[in-house]
């Protein structure tokens, strides 16, 4: 028997939707495209037979036209087995896919395992493949600024830009929090229980968040010992590494700020180890609030509060106002910076 041929489905196309709408072929495109200048009553009447038709707008043809694809990288600046093992990222990047999801946009996850995989993600940008990228985690010689500045991709950053300033760099929009406000908050509550020898653990300093938690220990420890300084790297381990070396310097010491609370809780098992109860013989503050970690400690986490997720969909709102505003009178990008907030539990 001879092959049955395939009957051609019938797709409903935008010069369709827009005879049923009594409108412009034009009209309808940009109703269909989220394009502005439309009357209302037309715009209505355009959806309506969008609904009636079950038009579903071609991608490709929508790219040719509007030159977007829809979609946004989110470029995180770390290793992957930081990223899947610190709750900061996954909880910023919830935020981002919130934001983008309710703005029916697709989010490209790209990661930075090592230097080279930067001429990979710069052949991704360059392709056209998105519209605009999110990038956090940040160091100060990372060279993504130039990257996205030489191809001129709209880009929003996750903290306070740390790379040396250019000429271009005067209008970078970024979103942060107040860290080095948050830091000195820290400080003076672990004065006002009566400590005086208050040792910091400090973030990798090439950071810019951790350089301020730095600077806000400073703003109020004005004569601090340098020995009661340690720098670590963001995690437990490090933390941990940290506190050794502080409790090798200055035993006496009756306090702690950490940078982040993963450090704060490789800092506790130390301390525990060392005989030291918390927050009796150490008290003891770490930053971020990050529930499954502070929370969970024993005793839980005097912690100071970043809304790491609300920062998150920030970010993103920021690039797609960006993108909408593209041809438009150029209005100043401004940072952000979000505030903190002190919870006080039970380790200080």
């Amino acid at each position: 028997m001879p092959e049955q041929q395939r009957v051609p489905v019938n797709r409903p196309t935008l010069e369709v939707v827009a005879a049923r709408a009594g409108v412009s072929r034009a009209t309808a495109s940009r109703v269909v495209n989220g394009g502005d200048g439309v009357r209302s009553h037309l715009v209505d009447r355009v959806r309506k037979a969008v609904l009636e038709l079950g038009y579903v707008p071609n991608p490709a043809a929508r790219t040719l036209v509007t030159r977007r694809t829809g979609a946004v990288a989110v470029i995180i600046a770390e290793p992957e087995v930081r990223i899947f093992s610190d709750p900061f990222f996954s909880r910023q990047v919830r935020g981002i896919s919130k934001e983008l999801t309710e703005q029916d946009k697709q989010l490209v996850l790209l990661l930075v395992e090592d230097r080279g995989d930067y001429d990979r993600i710069e052949r991704y940008l360059a392709g056209g493949h998105v519209d605009g990228a999110l990038a956090f985690s940040l160091h100060t010689d990372d060279p993504l600024p130039d990257i996205t500045r030489r191809i001129g991709m709209p880009t929003v950053y996750g903290g306070r830009p740390g790379w040396t300033a250019r000429s271009g760099d005067l209008g970078v929009v970024y979103v942060d929090a107040d860290n080095r406000g948050g830091a000195r908050e820290a400080v003076r509550h672990l004065l006002s229980l009566g400590r005086r020898h208050i040792a910091h653990i400090a973030g990798p300093l090439d950071q810019t968040s951790a350089a301020d938690r730095l600077y806000g220990y400073r703003d109020v420890l004005r004569d601090a010992d340098p020995a009661l300084t340690a720098e670590g790297d963001f995690t437990s381990a490090g933390g941990a590494r940290a506190m050794r070396q502080l409790l090798d310097r200055r035993p006496a010491l009756d306090a702690v700020f950490a940078a982040n609370d993963l450090m704060a809780t490789g800092a506790l098992a130390v301390l525990r180890e060392s005989g030291r109860s918390v927050p009796g013989d150490v008290a003891l503050v770490g930053f971020d609030d990050t529930e499954l970690v502070a929370e969970a400690a024993d005793p839980p986490l005097t912690t100071v509060r970043q809304d790491v997720e609300g920062m998150g969909r920030l970010m993103a709102r920021l690039l797609l106002d960006t993108l909408n505003r593209a041809g438009a009178a150029p209005e100043t990008p401004r940072p952000v910076i979000t505030p903190t907030v002190l919870v006080r539990r039970a380790s200080a």
